[in-house]
């Protein structure tokens, strides 16, 4: 990995940039239950990365229920959520100072996300952190979301930089499997109730936050 010339640095939205993900489960939980549904706290975490559309059309398929319309129930917790970020939303630990730390380096800094515009520009103006990025992508109009890598090829495409010199950011399982299978290196930034879970060895890096990354991209890449 030391030989590895890391040119542009990839992050996740949701969990990554922001506390988010309390706001989705909440959300989930609400819309999803009114509708007849019993999910549990760890039931949605099962879903983390995934795009919502997704997630409506996992749930659906294991307890279907009436008058099943995937983009009204998606938009509502897309709504749910959108409320909660302009209300809640904080910056995850070390961002601002990771962030800055690239942009002085020279490495181009993109945004990969399952997300939504509606998300995406509410957690960029909540947080002030627009300036940073060159490249925004969204699976949300994509065939397939994360997992499939396809958002973090459209995110080095946009940055113009080979995907092999791409650093991802991920939160998730399922965004560090679509980071993976672009080719990318990794650094999971796992929820602390999670962390201890085998699973993230699938990542080149597991840290506990983003304050770590600026001491990986010194010790680890070029």
């Amino acid at each position: 990995m030391a030989n590895v010339d890391i040119k542009a640095i990839i992050f996740d939205m949701d969990g990554v940039l922001i506390d988010s993900e309390p706001a989705w489960q909440q959300a989930e939980m609400a819309i999803l239950n009114a509708l007849g549904l019993s999910l549990t706290l760890e039931d949605v975490e099962s879903t983390t990365g995934f795009r919502i559309d997704q997630v409506v059309r996992y749930w659906y398929q294991r307890y279907p229920w009436d008058n099943y319309d995937n983009a009204k129930t998606a938009n509502a917790i897309v709504e749910e959520v959108v409320n909660i970020i302009r209300q809640q939303g904080q910056v995850m630990d070390g961002i601002i100072d990771t962030l800055s730390f690239c942009q002085q380096q020279g490495l181009k800094i993109g945004l990969a996300t399952s997300s939504p515009s509606l998300i995406i520009d509410a957690v960029l103006d909540k947080l002030g952190i627009g300036h940073y990025f060159e490249a925004i992508t969204s699976a949300e109009f994509l065939a397939r979301g994360k997992p499939h890598p396809e958002v973090y090829l459209n995110c080095a495409t946009a940055l113009n930089i080979d995907a092999e010199n791409c650093l991802a950011i991920e939160d998730s399982f399922n965004g560090l499997v679509a980071a993976r299978a672009a080719s990318m290196q990794t650094i999971a930034i796992p929820a602390p109730q999670l962390a201890t879970q085998a699973k993230w060895l699938v990542g080149h890096h597991q840290v506990a936050n983003a304050h770590a990354i600026i001491d990986i991209l010194k010790q680890h890449y070029r």
